[in-house]
């Protein structure tokens, strides 16, 4: 049995399933898609049905890719973009700890995704059994493209309603 593989299957499955389901969640439960874009609408990602159909697509592709071990590296930035946006627009005031609604999960995801990336997917992949292998340049890929195309959409796109309490707007 080969550990290194097995361990990090364990890992791509359940991490890339659980970002599929947010992405499903998006779709399917809940609010669905009108719901999630006036979410987006309210935390200043505009226009917010754009960024819940894109959100849940990038959530439900991404996760699906990761966890069959296809494409890791652009899966794995996909994850890490998610995780900036959603760090810097819902979590960020909130300080580290998801106990209080911080940024903590956001972390964990994103670096989990670079760090399998990183090592690649290992033999029980898509990516092995297609040959698909991009040497060392699976961090370059997953960290620099995800934290490039986060920061491109929040510069793009992020515009907070001004508080009516005197206080900034990147204080709520």
């Amino acid at each position: 049995m080969d550990e290194v593989s097995a361990g990090l299957l364990l890992v791509r499955v359940v991490v890339g399933l659980t970002l599929a389901a947010h992405g499903y969640n998006k779709f399917f439960g809940g609010g669905r898609i009108p719901g999630t874009a006036r979410w987006f609408e309210s935390i200043g990602m505009r226009p917010g049905r754009l960024h819940a159909l894109a959100a849940a697509s990038t959530e439900l592709g991404a996760g699906v890719l990761f966890a069959a071990g296809l494409l890791t590296p652009l899966a794995a930035a996909g994850f890490v973009g998610l995780m900036l946006v959603a760090a810097w627009t819902v979590h960020r005031a909130n300080g580290f700890f998801s106990a209080g609604n911080g940024w903590e999960y956001n972390l964990v995801l994103a670096v989990a995704a670079a760090g399998v990336a990183t090592t690649g997917p290992g033999d029980w992949s898509l990516d092995a059994a297609a040959g698909l292998d991009i040497g060392g340049w699976g961090l370059l890929v997953a960290a620099g493209g995800g934290l490039a195309a986060g920061a491109g959409l929040l510069a793009a796109c992020y515009r907070p309603a001004p508080r009516t309490d005197g206080a900034p707007a990147e204080a709520a």
